[in-house]
């Protein structure tokens, strides 16, 4: 079912008939045009028809799972802000050794309500405000904040807009180092009761798409810290 976007539509790919209904009214309370689909396969070509401004994305659908659906939208050059849905911490685990693109992610159980402000909250981010002509570079890695754009090296590197505002938080500070729950403040805007794996899983993209150029660096028991080595 779809109805008129007013904030624009949202795509919600879930096959759990209750989690989408009650995915669905909150988003339309919050002004959100919404359409459910339930099949991977029918999902992706959705996708391709329509063009919702986000994604709501259950990892275990049948067929085509949820990161292959990301997968193929990314390797395609479609970067429309997609939030992950996970049932199981193993999903959660094995995202962290993938680069895959996500938004965000969002652990079942949640709230409606949660998950509703994480849409308009990737929304906001990938939008943008007009940022400072301001460029960084730390190590091999150099970000044009004004642009938003990433080099590694000599190689331009495409980033989420979440991945680029972490990078960019860990870069304007070299040397500083953040905990989890501070990333999670600073960069998504959410409480650390929202779950500070999520940072985790970024930080992991991001590693793997910067390769041997990456500046990140684990504080064991602490969080990250971007040096320029």
């Amino acid at each position: 079912m779809t109805t008129q976007p007013g904030r624009g539509l949202v795509l919600v790919v879930e096959d759990d008939p209750a989690i989408a209904e009650l995915a669905s009214l909150y988003l339309r309370r919050d002004g959100f045009g919404v359409q459910v689909e339930a099949d991977g396969g029918a999902a992706l070509a959705t996708i391709r028809r329509v063009r919702p401004a986000a994604i709501v994305l259950d990892i275990g659908l049948s067929g085509m799972d949820g990161i292959e659906i990301c997968r193929t939208l990314r390797a395609g050059g479609d970067w429309t802000p997609v939030l992950f849905v996970t049932a199981r911490d193993d999903e959660l685990d094995r995202l962290l050794g993938l680069e895959i693109g996500a938004d965000d992610y969002l652990t079942k159980p949640f709230s409606p309500r949660e998950l509703s402000a994480r849409v308009r909250t990737v929304l906001r981010r990938a939008a943008g405000a007009a940022p400072p002509a301001e460029t960084y570079t730390v190590g091999g890695v150099r970000v044009d904040v004004g642009q938003r754009r990433v080099w590694a090296a000599e190689t331009e590197v495409a980033l989420t807009s979440t991945e680029f505002d972490l990078l960019t938080h860990l870069v304007k500070r070299p040397g500083q180092v953040f905990s989890r729950e501070q990333l999670l403040s600073s960069v998504w805007g959410y409480a650390a009761s929202a779950g500070t794996r999520t940072v985790d899983v970024h930080i992991a993209q991001l590693r793997g798409k910067l390769g041997g150029h990456s500046p990140i660096r684990t504080v064991r028991g602490i969080g990250y810290a971007a040096d320029a080595g």
